[in-house]
């Protein structure tokens, strides 16, 4: 593979929706991805929280080879083993009653909109439509997703939107109440802000809201697509905030590396989405939920534990580097904020000349590494970063 000519060919060839690092990834292992010119870069990307047991982890990849193996699509029309599976065991996990199947976190969310909807106006009629969501929120990319977005910089060029969407700020419980009036048919929010700078809401803030929507019997959608599947120690970011939604929505690390979302619900709203009310052709594809199941498998207690204690070595060293403003998300979703004149895009553009692979969210430097991290892991990360900052003038 010759970087050179891979890069020429994608920059003929894709459609120019993607700011891409001067990188071809030809192969990885655990934490470890390796370029085409056999250059090792250290992983705290995870394809951003996407493969959450690292490169071809060899429980994922004999479950996905297997199920490849056996039967790789049927389409909704029939019942396969694998999604039944996945779904009893998110259930068991998430403590609510039934999931349905897409293939990314936009599609999960756009599902759970339409859940929020159909309850609402088969309970309280037609009326009642109206979705609440965060400012500096993230929410897809699709024309609803990209509505309950509520950064006004994803909005351009792409009208007209969907209606019957409301923004409030990002903590201000009056404004929220406000905006809660007859209409409202759900409130979602990210209980950390991952695009939106890898902010994690105030606790007494996400009690109130939840406590208003069940007054209300406005449902509460919490979109845990970059959130969820251990990424901060617990299964759910809800477990941190003692949250019962009515609807939690599922991507990124849920497939270890393959296309999956899941709208998780409570029976109250799934006993509303009757045959016909939603589909995806490719939802509970045979391959990507045996992924998912192994995913699931790995993440046992001592897994979990390991999360949460790279989660507070990592957090404890990056207070301790040169020019580090704040640490900011919550586990291993981790938001730096660095002194004036430091630029996140800057510091992550040293850090893959150092080979080590790091994201950006708004003005911070964003990590989401692998699950799998090791304590040797964190230092050298650490190491890698406290030398890039060292450098900054």
């Amino acid at each position: 593979m010759n970087t050179e000519k891979v890069i020429t060919r994608d920059n003929e060839n894709i459609l120019h929706t993607y700011g891409r690092s001067q990188i071809v990834l030809a192969e990885g292992h655990g934490m470890t991805a390796k370029d085409a010119d056999g250059k090792t870069y250290l992983d705290f990307t995870s394809g951003i929280g996407v493969n959450s047991l690292g490169y071809c982890h060899p429980a994922w990849v004999k479950a996905v080879a297997e199920q490849a193996a056996t039967l790789q699509h049927t389409s909704n029309l029939y019942y396969t083993a694998p999604d039944g599976k996945l779904a009893k065991k998110l259930c068991r996990r998430t403590g609510l009653d039934a999931v349905f199947f897409g293939n990314s976190g936009a599609e999960a969310n756009e599902g759970a909109i339409k859940c929020a909807r159909k309850y609402s106006v088969d309970t309280y009629g037609e009326n009642r439509n109206k979705v609440i969501t965060l400012v500096n929120s993230f929410h897809g990319r699709t024309l609803a997703t990209l509505t309950a977005t509520g950064q006004d910089v994803f909005h351009h060029d792409f009208g007209p939107f969907p209606e019957h969407f409301d923004y409030v700020p990002a903590g201000d419980f009056a404004a929220l109440e406000k905006a809660a009036d007859e209409t409202a048919c759900a409130v979602m929010m990210e209980l950390v802000q991952g695009e939106g700078g890898v902010v994690a809401l105030d606790a007494d803030y996400v009690a109130k809201v939840a406590a208003l929507c069940k007054k209300k019997d406005i449902l509460l959608i919490v979109d845990e697509v970059q959130t969820g599947v251990g990424r901060t120690g617990r299964f759910l970011a809800c477990e941190h905030f003692d949250l019962h939604p009515d609807i939690v929505t599922l991507a990124k690390g849920l497939g270890g590396g393959l296309p999956i979302g899941a709208v998780v619900m409570s029976k109250k709203v799934a006993d509303h989405m009757g045959p016909g009310s939603h589909g995806s052709t490719f939802g509970g594809n045979p391959v990507c939920c045996a992924g998912a199941l192994a995913v699931l498998d790995t993440m046992d207690e001592d897994f979990l534990a390991n999360v949460n204690e790279r989660a507070v070595q990592l957090r404890a060293g990056l207070v301790k580097l040169p020019h580090v403003q704040e640490v900011s998300g919550l586990g291993l979703m981790v938001g730096i904020a660095f002194d004036e004149g430091i630029k996140a895009a800057d510091v992550r553009a040293a850090c893959e000349k150092e080979g080590l692979l790091v994201l950006t969210a708004k003005t911070r430097l964003r990590l989401l590494p692998p699950l799998i991290l090791t304590p040797a892991d964190v230092d050298t990360a650490l190491e890698t970063l406290r030398k890039v900052l060292e450098s900054c003038v």
